[in-house]
């Protein structure tokens, strides 16, 4: 969105030093910064303050700053994070509506997928990646395109009243919880401290929005007390408002269903690997027949979506196994879905490449152990990456993961899954280079 830094300086209470110019969109990264854009410094493990004459050499239009400026347009506040946000609630006022996404799994996948299914007949803007806490939100909303029929955001958690203050910039007329599992539970302790945090969505939505719940997940079921406005239910096992009929898995993961809904029926095949995406896809149904996207667009909008990268990238290499790749990141629920992806795939030989599943606080051996015997009762060989919390099988670099993968030939099966902190994409890359396979760049898998 373009803003004047007069606007903008009127908006913060700020001042404005420099001529006025125009700013289209924010960044606070001056690796990544456009020409034209706002640079917005942060201070964390580094001052981004210090970085503000890169950012002007690479064609930022102005900077705030709570610094004494350095040249070129700068609006002064007294904190630049504070700031960010308040231009994100500004930048809401110019969207039409907006659509909240929150849950321990799916967030990502279901943002992506309600996009593409709004895009039929909508003006939409999305997160980009995984853009969904106090920075990236307002980072989105400054840089969608003027105008925005809906917008959709990811809301991510750590603590408790996470949400409530993105809310407070968001304002979501449409809420959409997925799942509630073991995810960050080193800051919100237990199960019960991630539903409170995630139900804080619900809570935020006005009479006239509506909440669309997980209902086969008991814990997000039950947040429908708290919503001020209807709520809409989508499950497999349950009986919904919106409802997956006839699930059968293709050969190559990909799920097919009917898609139930009180604005009609639509058969369904997905672009997305894995069963566990027909509850993602329903949530993007459900919200995208709210909005009034026809069902036949949904279905079909469903089907053409293909995943972000590694999540779920299904690789048939040639002359080698089929790679499940799924290391963008890694908790319990999801590590279970991936292993019975895997497990579902034909062939004799599977093998479950494993890396830590990160912050599950004092749950974090007896988790990455259940997972360990899920696999193996499946059939799966684990071999843990960098961690012995699997077993103790397991490799500790790079150069000895690719020479384990080697060992799999055609009709052999293997799964790539952890946390980013596990850093599997390197692997990925490497096996990729060894065995010639350039299908393994992100993003590259049919």
């Amino acid at each position: 969105m373009r803003f004047s830094t007069a606007e903008l300086t009127a908006h913060l209470g700020g001042e404005l030093i420099g001529p006025d110019v125009v700013v289209d969109g924010a960044s606070i990264d001056t690796r990544t910064i456009r020409p034209g854009q706002l640079y917005v410094p942060i201070s964390a493990r580094r001052d981004g303050h210090d970085f503000v004459p890169t950012a002007l050499e690479a064609g930022a239009a102005a900077y705030l700053t709570a610094r004494e400026p350095v040249g070129g347009t700068a609006i002064r506040v007294p904190d630049t994070g504070a700031a960010l946000l308040r231009l994100g609630a500004l930048a809401r006022d110019r969207v039409g509506g907006a659509i909240g996404v929150t849950g321990s799994v799916g967030k990502t996948t279901t943002k992506d997928l309600l996009a593409g299914c709004l895009a039929s007949t909508f003006r939409v803007a999305a997160s980009e990646r995984s853009f969904n806490n106090e920075l990236g939100l307002p980072l989105t909303l400054l840089g969608a395109p003027e105008a925005p029929e809906w917008v959709v955001l990811e809301m991510g958690v750590r603590r408790e009243g996470d949400i409530e203050r993105l809310a407070e910039v968001a304002r979501p007329d449409v809420g959409i919880v997925t799942r509630v599992e073991m995810a960050h539970v080193e800051y919100l302790g237990d199960l019960h401290g991630v539903a409170r945090a995630k139900s804080e969505l619900v809570a935020a939505l006005p009479a006239s929005g509506v909440a669309i719940l997980n209902a086969d997940d008991r814990r997000v079921d039950a947040m429908a007390p708290l919503s001020a406005c209807p709520v809409l239910r989508y499950g497999i096992d349950a009986d919904a408002d919106v409802r997956a009929d006839d699930v059968t898995v293709d050969r190559d993961l990909r799920a097919r269903f009917r898609l139930s809904s009180p604005w009609g029926r639509a058969e369904v095949r997905l672009g997305l690997h894995g069963v566990h995406q027909v509850a993602n896809a329903l949530a993007a149904a459900s919200a995208a027949l709210w909005c009034g996207v026809p069902v036949d667009a949904v279905a079909t909008a469903l089907g053409e979506r293909r995943g972000s990268p590694w999540r779920m990238e299904v690789h048939q290499l040639p002359g080698g196994p089929v790679l499940v790749v799924d290391c963008f990141n890694a908790i319990p629920a999801s590590a279970e879905a991936a292993v019975r992806s895997l497990a579902a795939l034909p062939g004799e030989r599977k093998l479950a490449l494993l890396g830590v599943m990160a912050e599950l606080g004092d749950r974090s051996a007896s988790e990455h152990r259940r997972i360990a015997r899920l696999a193996e009762e499946l059939g799966i060989d684990v071999v843990g990456y960098g961690t012995g919390l699997y077993g103790d099988a397991h490799v500790t670099g790079v150069d000895d993961a690719v020479a384990l993968l080697r060992t799999l030939g055609p009709g052999d099966g293997a799964l790539i899954k952890g946390s980013r902190v596990a850093r599997l994409e390197d692997v990925v890359g490497a096996y990729g280079e060894a065995v010639g396979a350039p299908s393994l760049a992100p993003g590259a898998a049919a």
